[in-house]
């Protein structure tokens, strides 16, 4: 029982760092219209600045706020410079160009911090266990991303709902050419959705950092989950993101967990092991196709 629930933890550890990626790249699809296969890249740019700029002040704070402006700023300027230009043209050319986009800032990591793996150290504040229940010692840094993502949850819920700039980007994804003839600057609407989307991007990889090895292409690896909890939840819709992500979470650490107990029953030790690992990987895509057949949109449609 006591390690369900330490499982049922790290499943939503892992739920809630694949919703900051997730919503923010919904958000660019409902509004814009826009596959980014480049989203992961910004995920990528936060972890490196972030390990950067902690290995050189010590401060976790300071590496969390120059990510986090460097992401959206390269957001920013990949949505003037180069997705600007594509928003009328077919989804296959925003693929190809985001792709390139991928290809553009792998090579620019290994040209600016080399091919080494970097290692961001937990700060010191956030180190440590805390019991949660008795018996039950369950890293704080871990916690912290689970409230993390709560608190981006409602953040986002109040942007979105409860704000004149909320309001135009609910506008903006149901009729572009409407609010851009009541006067609405479109293309700055954009622009600053792009960027948030960045921005959430970057904050990702920011808490990511201290967990996982930040190295070149970190983002496409979990870009695939990204994608798969947004046609969970359905494209366009954060409410989806955020439920399609936990899913996916707890799905994939309960299977990598209790999986090869399981099949130990049925197989030999070194069988069930690796039956299990295959397990465990197809586990969330047989979770969307058992969603999309009965709900072929996803769970909220946007």
């Amino acid at each position: 029982m006591l390690l369900f629930i330490e499982q049922v933890l790290n499943g939503l550890q892992l739920g809630f760092m694949l919703f900051l990626l997730s919503a923010g790249l919904t958000l660019v699809f409902g509004v814009m219209n826009l596959i980014n296969l480049a989203h992961g890249s910004f995920y990528m740019v936060g972890a490196y600045v972030a390990a950067t700029v902690m290995q050189a002040s010590g401060s976790f704070a300071l590496a969390m706020l120059v990510a986090l402006f460097t992401a959206g700023l390269c957001g920013f300027l990949v949505e003037v410079i180069v997705l600007r230009h594509l928003y009328k043209r077919d989804h296959l050319d925003q693929v190809l160009a985001t792709f390139g986009l991928i290809l553009f800032f792998n090579e620019g990591t290994r040209m600016i911090w080399g091919r080494q793996p970097l290692f961001m150290q937990v700060p010191e504040l956030l180190s440590g266990s805390i019991e949660i229940f008795p018996g039950i010692p369950y890293p704080v840094y871990r916690l912290v991303i689970i409230v993390a993502g709560l608190l981006v949850a409602a953040g986002l819920y109040l942007l979105i709902n409860h704000t004149r700039l909320g309001m135009r980007i609910r506008a903006g994804a149901s009729n572009r050419s409407m609010i851009a003839a009541l006067g609405v600057n479109i293309r700055w609407l954009y622009s600053l959705v792009f960027a948030l989307g960045a921005l959430l991007a970057g904050f990702a990889g920011v808490m990511a950092a201290p967990v996982f090895a930040v190295e070149s292409g970190m983002g496409e690896s979990i870009l695939i989950l990204t994608f798969v909890v947004i046609v969970i939840g359905g494209i366009g819709s954060v409410k989806g993101a955020l439920l399609g992500a936990l899913l996916v979470g707890l799905v994939d650490t309960l299977g990598r967990a209790f999986l090869p107990d399981l099949l130990q029953w049925m197989f030999v030790s070194s069988s069930a092991n690796s039956i299990a690992a295959s397990l465990s990987s197809m586990g969330i895509y047989l979770l969307m196709a058992v969603i999309l057949a009965f709900k072929p949109r996803g769970l909220f449609p946007a």
